[in-house]
């Protein structure tokens, strides 16, 4: 099946494109489409992810669950809407986070694209939903594709710093060869967590883990 991906994001999951159950989510998402259904992101941006941070270049992966359904928010990058739409609660939350661990200002911006461009995975576990439904697409097969992501870079890459927030996320752990990487455990950003996110520090531990590496840190202000 020819997918429209980033090079080396194709070459590395060309198995998972070629297996039944991707087909099977393809035809799902058009048999959708021709229904009348809306789903976000647009189809140009489903891959916006693996667009902007080729696999060389991963230095962080922030996991989140599901794209935002409502109109114009989900641009392919978990957590980050356009420039021109409202931050969500949960992005508030991690912005204010930021700015306790790092005592820096960040302009509200909530588009996250500078983050992916240096090495910043935003990867949403499920990559599309239809419009008002949240979870719509949870058990459509996208988790099978993106385990298989979190699993190929757990297995050919060193170093990566994986954020994992929320149970759903932390579910995620088993997937990762602690022996090679770094996994830093939080409670959810969503204001439902009562605030139990803030104090993790994620955003300056990842940045210790890189330098130590040798690694250019993230300049997580926006």
């Amino acid at each position: 099946m020819d997918v429209k991906i980033e090079p080396s994001w194709k070459q590395a999951l060309q198995g998972e494109f070629e297996k039944p159950y991707f087909a099977a989510l393809v035809g799902r998402l058009h048999q959708e489409k021709a229904a009348g259904s809306v789903i976000y992101p647009p189809g140009s941006q489903i891959f916006r992810a693996f667009d902007l941070t080729p696999v060389s270049q991963v230095k962080v992966v922030i996991l989140g669950q599901d794209p935002y359904h409502g109109p114009g928010q989900a641009m392919g990058l978990s957590f980050s809407v356009p420039r021109n739409v409202p931050a969500p609660p949960s992005l508030k939350n991690i912005f204010k986070e930021i700015e306790d661990d790092l005592g820096i200002r960040m302009s509200g911006s909530p588009d996250l694209e500078p983050w992916a461009r240096q090495g910043v995975l935003l990867l949403n576990s499920v990559l599309t939903v239809r419009g008002g439904q949240p979870a719509s697409h949870a058990g459509i097969g996208w988790t099978e594709f993106t385990d298989a992501v979190i699993r190929y870079l757990s297995d050919h890459c060193e170093g990566i710093v994986f954020m994992l927030w929320g149970n759903f996320a932390r579910s995620k752990a088993d997937l990762i060869d602690t022996s090679r990487h770094h996994v830093l455990l939080a409670a959810h950003p969503s204001p439902l967590a009562r605030g139990a996110f803030f104090g993790c520090r994620h955003f300056s531990k990842a940045n210790a883990l890189l330098a130590a590496q040798g690694k250019e840190p993230i300049d997580w202000q926006l």
